[in-house]
C-alpha cells in the first residue's frame, strides 16, 4: 500500500482555487527573491522594477500591450484547438505563414484603399495560417497521424521558407545588401489608437467572438464533444473528420492573424523572426487560462507584463538577460505547477505512517 497517493478531484471550491493560485505567486515571489539574492541582487529592488518597468509610464504600458496582443490573438487560435484535443504546436508557423500572405498581398496589390488593402491582408493571412494548420488535420482526420510532431515540424519549414524569401526572391533591392523584405506603403500598415495599432481592438473582438463560438454555437459545441470523447461525438452522429478539419483551419487563421499584426503594425515588413516565440508561449497561456477564451486575456496581459518587465531590468539595473530569464522561468514553475494541484488531490496514508512508526 502506498504511502502518497494521487487522485483526480472531482469539484474544488472556487475559494479554494484562488487560494492555491495566490499561494504559488506568492512563493514564487519568495523563490524569485531567494535566487536573486544569491546572485548578488537586491530583490526589493528589482521584483519592484520589473513591476515598475511593465505599467509605471504610458509609454511602457503601451510596449506592454504591444506584447500582449499576439499572445492574446495566437492563445485564442491554440485554445480552439486544444479545446479538441488536437495539440497543435505549430503557432510559430503559422503566424509565419500568416505574415507571409499578408505581405504578398501589401507589396504587390496596389490601388486599393486602405481598409481594403488591410481587409485582404487579414483574408490572405487567414488563409495561409488556416491551410498550414489544415496539412497535419488532415493527416490525422485521414490517418490518425500524430498532429503534435507534425506542427512541430512544420514551423521550421515555414520558417526556413520565408527565410529563402528574405535573402532571394523578395529581398529588396533598396536594402543595401542586407537581407531585407521592402518596407510596406502606408496603405497596408494598421492605423493607430490611443497610440497603440489597432490590434488590441482585433484582440478584444476575438476574445468575445471565440467565447461566443465555443460556449453558444453548435460547431464550439462538437468541438468541445470531441475533445471530451470521441466515442460519445461519433454515438451522437458527429462528423469527427471534418470537426477536427474545422477547428483547426480556425485555430491556424487566428494564428495566421497574429502573423498580419505583427508585420503590418510592429515589423512593417516581412521578417523569419516576426513570431518572437509567441506561438510557443501561447500554448503555456492557453492552458493556464483552462482553455477560457475570457481567461486569456487576462492571463495574457500578466504574461505581457513578466514579459516586459524582465526586459526592462536588463536595462535599467544592467541584469544579465538569463537572470532576467530565470526570473520569468521561476514564476511560471511555480503558477503553471499550481495546475497540478488544481486537477489532483495529494493524498497522505497516515495510518500506513503510524504503523512504520511502530515497526
Amino acid at each position: 500500500m502506498n504511502i502518497i497517493s494521487i487522485s483526480k478531484r472531482e469539484d474544488l471550491p472556487q475559494k479554494k482555487e484562488w487560494l492555491i493560485r495566490a499561494l504559488a505567486v506568492a512563493l514564487s515571489i519568495v523563490c524569485a527573491g531567494l535566487v536573486i539574492r544569491i546572485l548578488g541582487y537586491n530583490p526589493l529592488q528589482v521584483i519592484p522594477s520589473m513591476v515598475s518597468g511593465a505599467v509605471g509610464t504610458e509609454i511602457r504600458l503601451q510596449q506592454t500591450i504591444l506584447k500582449a496582443i499576439p499572445l492574446v490573438v495566437t492563445s485564442l487560435g491554440i485554445l480552439v484547438a486544444f479545446k479538441m484535443k488536437f495539440w497543435n504546436i505549430g503557432g510559430e508557423g503559422q503566424i509565419i505563414m500568416g505574415a507571409l500572405g499578408a505581405s504578398y498581398v501589401a507589396l504587390n496589390i496596389e490601388g486599393l484603399p486602405k481598409f481594403a488593402t488591410l481587409i485582404l491582408m487579414m483574408i490572405a493571412a487567414m488563409i495561409l495560417g488556416g491551410f498550414w494548420a489544415f496539412i497535419p488535420a488532415f493527416f490525422k482526420a485521414k490517418m490518425g497521424v500524430n498532429e503534435t510532431i507534425f506542427t512541430l515540424m512544420l514551423n521550421y519549414i515555414a520558417i526556413k521558407f520565408v527565410t529563402y524569401l528574405q535573402y532571394g526572391p523578395w529581398k529588396s533591392p533598396d536594402s543595401q545588401g542586407f537581407p531585407k523584405v521592402a518596407t510596406f506603403s502606408n496603405n497596408a500598415i494598421l492605423p493607430k489608437l490611443f497610440g497603440i495599432h489597432i490590434g488590441w481592438i482585433i484582440a478584444l473582438v476575438l476574445v468575445v467572438l471565440v467565447h461566443l463560438f465555443i460556449n453558444h454555437t453548435k460547431k464550439g459545441y462538437e468541438i468541445t464533444v470531441v475533445g471530451e470523447s470521441q466515442e460519445t461525438a461519433r454515438y451522437a452522429g458527429m462528423n469527427i473528420s471534418q470537426i477536427i478539419i474545422v477547428a483547426t483551419l480556425i485555430s491556424g487563421g487566428l494564428c495566421g492573424l497574429t502573423g498580419m499584426i505583427q508585420a503590418s503594425a510592429v515589423e512593417k515588413t516581412l521578417s523569419a523572426t516576426l513570431s518572437g516565440g509567441y506561438g510557443f508561449t501561447a500554448i503555456i497561456t492557453a492552458w493556464f487560462a483552462r482553455l477560457n477564451a475570457i481567461a486569456v486575456l487576462f492571463v495574457c496581459i500578466a504574461f505581457a507584463i513578466l514579459l516586459q518587465g524582465g526586459a526592462y531590468i536588463q536595462i535599467s539595473m544592467q541584469i544579465p538577460a538569463s537572470v532576467a530569464d530565470m526570473i520569468q522561468g521561476i514564476i511560471l514553475f511555480f503558477v503553471l505547477g499550481s495546475e497540478f494541484f488544481l486537477q489532483y488531490r495529494v493524498n497522505i496514508n497516515r495510518k500506513r505512517l503510524n504503523a512504520k512508526e511502530v515497526a
